[in-house]
């Protein structure tokens, strides 16, 4: 059985891959408003990850005999000044995201919940390349600057995308 704490502290990261998905989905339709389309896509497959993310903890959760308590989603922001100010976001929304993680591997660590420990291993490598995809596209961004036919294959590139779960 999984203790308490560490049951709120999951079903509250729960809540915030979800919150990330409408995030990235929210982006995704500020990319698609203002003509980039390769963007949406690349924001898009990012969303469904964050789903995969949020029911890798719901159903560990319920693995160990835990509750799963789903809170309200906070309305995501929808309006950005420019795409780098979108990755921009994502970056700093990835860094909480490691945080709150590391924050729950602390917890479990110090309750000796070593299965949760491992369960939440995975999602810290993910962090690592969460966080790297994010800054490697703003990188990129700051590099094209006012290029438009750089950001045209930029957006061509991100474009590309699949999803796979």
């Amino acid at each position: 059985m999984i203790k308490e704490n560490i049951l709120d502290a999951l079903n509250k990261q729960i809540n915030r891959e979800f919150y990330s998905a409408y995030l990235y989905l929210s982006m995704s339709a500020y990319a698609e408003s203002i003509g980039l389309k390769g963007f949406a896509q690349w924001l898009k497959v990012q969303s469904q990850e964050e789903l995969d993310h949020a029911m890798k903890i719901y159903d560990y959760v319920i693995e160990r005999g835990g509750k799963v308590k789903l809170y309200s989603i906070e309305e995501p922001k929808s309006e950005w000044s420019s795409i780098i100010e979108v990755f921009e976001d994502g970056y700093k929304h990835e860094v909480s995201i490691t945080q709150s993680i590391n924050d729950i591997m602390d917890l479990a660590m110090s309750e000796k919940d070593y299965a949760t420990v491992n369960m939440l291993q995975w999602f810290v490598t993910e962090q690592v390349e969460e966080e790297a995809s994010f800054s490697e596209i703003l990188d990129k961004l700051k590099l094209i600057g006012d290029d438009k036919r750089g950001l045209f294959m930029l957006d061509k590139e991100l474009g590309q995308r699949t999803y796979s779960p």
